[in-house]
């Protein structure tokens, strides 16, 4: 048997034999599909699958330090809820709503009605609220600070922005800061049925357009066009884009009645830029210094920039540093004083090598999705300050004009996501998940955060459930029809929010009076009816299950963001105080974060390879080529580009050489706040003094031979901290890390991916336990 499902890195023709999924093969539309496909099957049938909800041993007996490190209990599902009901009702008792943590941050699966988090978010709404999280790991500095400049976050992601066909038609030079990672733009939330990006780029390369990439890294994927590599110092960006602004003022091709008619404040700016008031004009020379790009070489990129049509771009990872706000408002700024804002095909937009088909053509209409209802609590942190908020509760922080106090959380309940991935400075978060009463946790596989929790619910795969897919950037929707029966006594976050609903008395407001296909009918319909809006027409619910997908026409024209704008600003302005593009924000001047100027500003980082110790490198942590995040670490691509079962880290052949290191040495990478072991790989892909671990890596920590805590699968997130790129954002900055490097000297620490937990322990004799060992034993 086999059917069409979908997956965030693409739609997947799936195989089924005997109750089990043995192969996934590309959708027949996908010009350019994912390999990430080939680790499906081995992921739903991994031995580290939850099969039985599960409680810490701990726990039980009242200890909530042993977190992480603590057996667990396997029981029946009336059990668990039993375990659940009593201690939210005490949470609710003890400390009200605002008691209880679900921001619940992660991707889950592709399907957007069994959307986890949403549905935890729903049911909790039902009893009164909860704390939620703001902003997104990925764009979060981002996330704030475009809104205060041109009114809005779509020039930083959603599906509408200035297409491809535009840009192929108008610009000649494409400009990608922090590069094109393609691996990234083969993934996008809710999945996608063509890989789009690729093949843009290449008709990009063969109308002669320019391609130039700037960053740390090298992009070399053998499948990307011929492009300009320009190597920069991590976190150095703003300091190369103020040195371009700076040529374009003196070589005069400043677009001055631009700046007067679509701008605010640039004036301001304009001394700044020049060095009145610091004595330091942000010239090429003085760039030169900081980023590591020679004097000739910015004045060259400076002059192409002048001389031709161009689009530029940044990648979200820009904005994961120590001042990350500033490279995007600088790009904005540049981009303006260029005059080419909003002309068509031109100007800005970002994360074009950050997301799947960014660009590609579709009908402006949202995708379709489930609702997790109004929070009656209305609070909220920001989205990386959550080990802040378990470990400082009562403690006040500016955010974004205004102060947060973090509450003192008794409950956490994550679904749909794994921070024990994503989140910084991680052995900081393993002391703050000992902080609250009770963490549960929903969840597929036993990962770091289901083995910090104290109740764990089994959740079914995208492959055990009814669904349907879709995003914002794909014109593409799947029926994901169930393939095979849950796995264990795994269930769908539905089908576990209905119970408690049931048991809290608000079933009604939660499921609406609609099974999971009720449901699924209504959302596709309502989408239906928002394409139709826009002219599109799709093919009602029936026929779309029974075909499998349904397909957005693409539009006729060619799409520009801000082209209205650029026409005339009067009649369509943007979303900011003043209506134009804010190069000086009043807002920013005027509040309380002095960490950061009311304009486009270059400060150094306070972790950067200008402030390095001699035998320190910058650590950047890419996003994986072989994996989504945490997703299908350890099987398919992921698995075999493993090193002796551990991450590669990427070194530039001279200082592997100064420290003694070959290629797939076991090395230890570490500072002050954590070490992880990884396996070398020599490449002159990175540029000297910058070393590059891709994030995902399942999060195992162990001890090595002076009994201190290592992380034995190379998860950077024990190496990055916790500064916030500013206190405007409070937002992630991952980017911006030291580290020091060397051959590991002691015995090799076991590491054994393929086995089910030691510490999940049967203390039931029931269909439970005897169900494990028949799954296990057909394996």
């Amino acid at each position: 048997m086999s059917g069409l499902s979908a997956t965030h890195w693409g739609f997947a023709d799936v195989e089924v034999r005997a109750g089990k999924i043995v192969r996934a093969e590309p959708f027949h539309r996908d010009e350019s599909p994912s390999p990430l496909l080939k680790g499906l099957p081995d992921a739903i049938h991994a031995s580290t699958r939850v099969l039985s909800p599960a409680i810490r041993e701990g726990w039980l007996a009242g200890d909530r330090k042993r977190r992480g490190r603590d057996r667990f209990i396997e029981v029946d599902w009336q059990t668990a809820y039993d375990h659940i009901e009593r201690t939210l009702r005490l949470t609710l008792e003890d400390t009200g709503n605002e008691g209880i943590f679900a921001g619940s941050y992660g991707w889950g699966s592709a399907g957007r009605f069994h959307h986890a988090a949403t549905h935890l978010k729903r049911f909790l709404n039902t009893i009164g609220g909860f704390v939620d999280q703001k902003q997104t790991y990925s764009f979060a500095a981002g996330q704030i600070i475009c809104p205060h400049v041109v009114g809005d976050n779509r020039i930083l992601f959603g599906g509408e922005t200035t297409t491809w066909p535009a840009i192929l038609d108008n610009a000649r030079i494409i400009v990608f800061f922090g590069g094109i990672n393609i691996s990234n733009a083969q993934i996008a939330a809710g999945g996608l049925g063509n890989h789009a990006t690729l093949g843009w780029l290449n008709k990009a390369a063969e109308r002669g357009i320019e391609i130039v990439c700037v960053s740390p890294r090298r992009d070399d994927d053998p499948r990307l066009p011929p492009h300009r590599w320009v190597p920069i110092r991590p976190g150095s960006d703003t300091a190369l884009m103020l040195a371009l602004a700076y040529e374009v003022v003196r070589t005069r091709r400043i677009d001055r009645g631009f700046l007067a008619s679509h701008t605010k404040g640039y004036d301001r700016f304009e001394p700044y830029l020049l060095g009145e008031g610091d004595g330091r004009p942000k010239n090429a020379a003085w760039a030169a210094e900081l980023t590591g790009i020679p004097e000739d070489a910015i004045l060259e990129l400076a002059r192409k920039l002048t001389d031709l049509p161009s689009f530029l771009t940044a990648a979200w990872a820009l904005q994961r540093q120590e001042n990350g706000e500033q490279p995007l408002w600088m790009l904005i700024v540049l981009s303006a004083m260029l005059g080419e804002f909003g002309k068509p095909g031109r100007g800005v937009s970002f994360g074009y090598g950050s997301i799947g088909n960014r660009g590609d053509p579709r009908p402006i209409v949202s995708s379709p999705g489930f609702s997790a209802g109004r929070n009656p609590l209305g609070r909220f942190i920001p989205v990386a300050r959550v080990a802040d908020m378990l470990l400082g509760p009562g403690e006040t922080i500016p955010f974004d004009g205004h102060e947060i106090v973090y509450p003192k959380i008794d409950m956490v309940w994550w679904a749909g996501g794994n921070p024990f991935h994503h989140h910084q400075d991680l052995n900081r978060l393993v002391a703050a998940f000992q902080q609250p009463r009770t963490v549960i946790v929903n969840e597929i596989w036993w990962t770091a955060t289901a083995r910090h929790a104290d109740i764990v619910l089994p959740a079914t795969s995208a492959l055990e459930r009814n669904d349907l897919s879709g995003s914002p950037t794909d014109r593409f929707t799947a029926a994901m029809r169930k393939q095979i029966e849950p796995l264990g006594l795994a269930r769908s976050e539905f089908d576990i929010f209905s119970a408690l609903a049931e048991r809290f008395g608000t079933l009604s407001a939660y499921a609406e009076g609609l099974d999971e296909m009720g449901w699924l009918r209504r959302i596709y319909e309502e989408f239906r009816g928002r394409a139709a809006d826009v002219g599109a027409e799709l093919p009602d619910f029936d026929a779309f299950w029974k075909v499998g997908y349904a397909e957005l026409p693409p539009p006729n024209e060619a799409y520009t963001l801000f082209e209205d704008f650029h026409r005339d600003p009067v009649a369509y302005p943007l979303k900011t105080p003043s209506g134009k593009i804010e190069i000086w924000s009043r807002f920013i001047a005027a509040s309380r974060h002095k960490d950061i100027a009311p304009h486009p500003f270059w400060s150094p980082p306070v972790e950067w390879l200008g402030s390095a110790q001699k035998t320190e490198l910058h650590l950047i942590s890419p996003q994986p080529a072989t994996r989504l995040h945490s997703q299908l670490d350890g099987v398919g691509v992921s698995l075999e580009s493993k090193m002796n079962g551990r991450e590669p880290i990427f070194i530039h052949p001279q200082d592997a050489e100064a420290r003694g290191i070959v290629d797939g040495d076991l090395v230890q990478v570490w500072n002050d706040r954590g070490q992880c072991l990884a396996g070398a790989r020599l490449s002159e892909a990175v540029m000297p003094q910058v070393v590059a671990l891709a994030t995902g890596a399942w999060f195992v920590s162990g001890l090595d031979d002076k009994q201190q805590s290592v992380d034995l699968n190379g998860n950077p997130n024990v190496l990055t901290g916790n500064r916030p790129s500013s206190s405007l954002s409070q937002a992630p900055a991952q980017h911006s890390v030291l580290v020091r490097i060397e051959k590991y000297a002691d015995a090799s620490p076991a590491l054994d991916r393929a086995t089910l937990p030691e510490e999940v322990q049967s203390s039931i004799h029931s269909s439970t336990s005897r169900g494990r060992q028949r799954y296990l034993e057909s394996e």
